[in-house]
């Protein structure tokens, strides 16, 4: 982690080339500057940003008030949509605590629910209570060594007045927050900068836009930590909300519901989560949805690659049904029909399967499939196939004919 001490106060245009010029004393070449927003709840599922320039924020997945817990429900779409907006994701806590016991029992609530990669900022909020030093620098360490960037995020005034600042900063990242006024405030003045050692970020503002948003900046590149080269299409793990927010990255296509499909069997088919599936959709109920719906579904699924031409690929020879699974759907995705997998798995009533069963496919014989490409219609491609259009709909289960995509997997 790079360490640097920031000016006094009325020295703002010093304060300004030295954000701009090469760091003396480390190797790094110069001082990279990023700005970002940090979120709670009252920015809603997907945040709220300033700025196109704006590429990470920090958002808070609950709060720690001396033994109670209040968690954030925006917590996890807000990451996957920063993730999806290709911009990186940290993690706050709102640490209101004293005591190892109290920054244990803050801990094991919250570090297993951090949605943002390993090596992202997870920062402990504090700026109230009666927080000491040595709990303090304890749970600091605990998110260290649970492999993020632990960084301590106050009011200058508060923190010092109730912590040895100066020891903590020698160990760990500070973020602190000041405020010239509350009018819309886009650049930070450094008159107003909390000089200490070791900030790396600086909340400049609390009316970063109309309407209030708190707008950061970020001297060092610490929110580049967690993302590979600071892609925030690469993070160094994988966390269920970062999954969903490259899946929500993707190049997308429509998809028109069949009759027994399920989002579940649609998701694994396009090689998307449920939860991608419903955010990209705006869908309220997953449960309920119906045969010709148009869904956006991800390019990178089965049956996403454009063909010049049709080709013949050989079946599985068993499946393992899945949850969500209908036999309809197996059946149109493996090109047979209910009936044959029903007679072939001697299956009396087609509604009842259930998730771990075997069933048996085609036996491996061969199934022959067309991926349907721009300007194409279900008649031509009958034509060309030496098929009728209505055999093609039928093979295929699809409840219009003319309603077909570029990329969708036909058999015949």
């Amino acid at each position: 982690m790079q360490k640097m001490k920031m000016i006094k106060r009325g020295a703002a245009s010093v304060a300004i080339a030295l954000l701009l010029l090469p760091m003396a004393d480390t190797a790094h070449a110069t001082i990279v500057k990023h700005y970002g927003v940090d979120w709670s709840k009252f920015q809603g599922n997907n945040g709220k940003w300033g700025y196109a320039r704006d590429d990470f924020s920090i958002s808070q997945i609950g709060g720690y008030y001396n033994g109670y817990f209040i968690d954030q429900s925006t917590y996890g779409t807000q990451v996957s949509n920063t993730i999806a907006l290709n911009r990186r994701a940290h993690t706050y806590i709102y640490a209101q605590f004293s005591g190892r016991n109290q920054a244990d029992q803050m801990l094991d609530y919250y570090l297993p629910k951090v949605q943002t990669p390993k090596g992202s900022i997870v920062m402990l909020d504090v700026e109230s209570g009666n927080p000491d030093t040595d709990s303090v620098l304890y749970a600091l360490k605990r998110v260290k060594d649970a492999g993020y960037t632990a960084v301590l995020y106050g009011y200058r005034s508060f923190l010092t007045s109730h912590l040895d600042l100066a020891s903590i900063a020698k160990q760990y990242p500070l973020a602190l927050a000041e405020y010239k006024d509350y009018k819309v405030t886009a650049e930070p003045d450094y008159n107003y900068f909390p000089s200490f050692d070791n900030v790396q970020l600086f909340q400049f503002t609390s009316t970063y836009v109309a309407g209030g948003l708190d707008g950061d900046v970020d001297f060092t590149g610490i929110t580049e930590n967690g993302y590979k080269g600071g892609n925030a299409q690469a993070p160094t793990t994988s966390t269920p909300a970062t999954t969903t927010g490259k899946q929500l990255h993707q190049d997308t296509h429509n998809y028109t519901v069949k009759s027994g499909d399920t989002l579940s069997a649609i998701a694994s088919r396009y090689g998307m989560t449920v939860n991608a599936l419903v955010t990209l959709n705006g869908i309220k109920n997953a449960n309920l949805i119906y045969p010709g719906q148009v869904l956006r579904v991800a390019d990178s699924g089965q049956g996403s690659t454009v063909s010049q031409k049709a080709t013949t690929t050989t079946t599985t020879s068993t499946y393992t049904i899945r949850y969500g699974d209908t036999l309809s759907g197996i059946a149109s995705r493996y090109g047979t029909s209910i009936s044959a997998l029903a007679s072939l798995n001697g299956i009396s009533n087609p509604n009842w399967i259930y998730p771990g069963q075997l069933l048996k496919l085609s036996g491996g014989s061969s199934a022959r499939t067309y991926t349907v490409r721009s300007g194409d219609t279900l008649s031509g491609i009958a034509s060309r196939l030496g098929t009728s259009w209505t055999a093609l709909k039928a093979k295929n289960g699809l409840a219009n004919a003319n309603l077909i995509y570029p990329g969708q997997t036909l058999y015949y």
